[in-house]
């Protein structure tokens, strides 16, 4: 699987107060850093694709909130601006950010990999993912006789056992009873 020139850093959830400030959900493990005062990121879409535009928000300021950041772009004056952002990814060049470690890996990889139990019995093939309040599921389209089916399984340590990049494969240790 090739990398995308885009990688997706943040979601913007929603506008906060009047002064164009924007809730921002880091989907990076330096958000620091991508969101500094001073950096610039690229707009997306809701469907975390590049703005047809490739329009670029300046980031003037950044401090923690909540589980997110609040964040201040040049370019969103006010909160009737902000609202337009609502639910659309930030992105930064592909180039611009570290390769993972061995042992992680980009969210866009996930779709098309192997899952398996540690047995080495395969349960499917990751479909989807989806971030949910408990944090980043995969939907998994189970294997014959039961490939009219898929199982979300959560991404975390409980449940993940390894992830091999290069082999394209997830081991995972359920939860007892999810895959009946």
């Amino acid at each position: 699987m090739t990398t995308p020139a885009f990688i997706i850093v943040g979601r913007v959830r929603k506008a906060h107060g009047i002064r164009g400030e924007v809730v921002v959900e880091p989907i990076t493990d330096a958000p620091d850093a991508v969101f500094a005062s001073g950096r610039r990121v690229f707009a997306g879409t809701a469907n975390g694709d590049l703005a047809p535009n490739r329009s670029e928000l300046h980031v003037a300021s950044s401090r923690p909130f909540n589980e997110g950041l609040l964040v201040a772009f040049a370019e969103v004056p006010d909160r009737t601006v902000a609202d337009a952002w609502r639910g659309r990814y930030l992105l930064l060049p592909a180039d611009e950010l570290p390769p993972p470690n061995e042992d992680e890996v980009y969210v866009h990889d996930l779709p098309g990999m192997q899952v398996e139990l540690e047995t080495g019995e395969v349960v499917g093939t990751v479909e989807e993912t989806y971030e949910l309040p408990q944090g980043l599921a995969l939907d998994v389209r189970r294997v014959a006789p039961r490939e009219q089916e898929t199982v979300l399984i959560l991404f975390d340590e409980r449940t993940i056992a390894s992830v091999d990049r290069d082999a394209r494969r997830i081991v995972v240790t359920p939860p007892e009873g999810l895959l009946e």
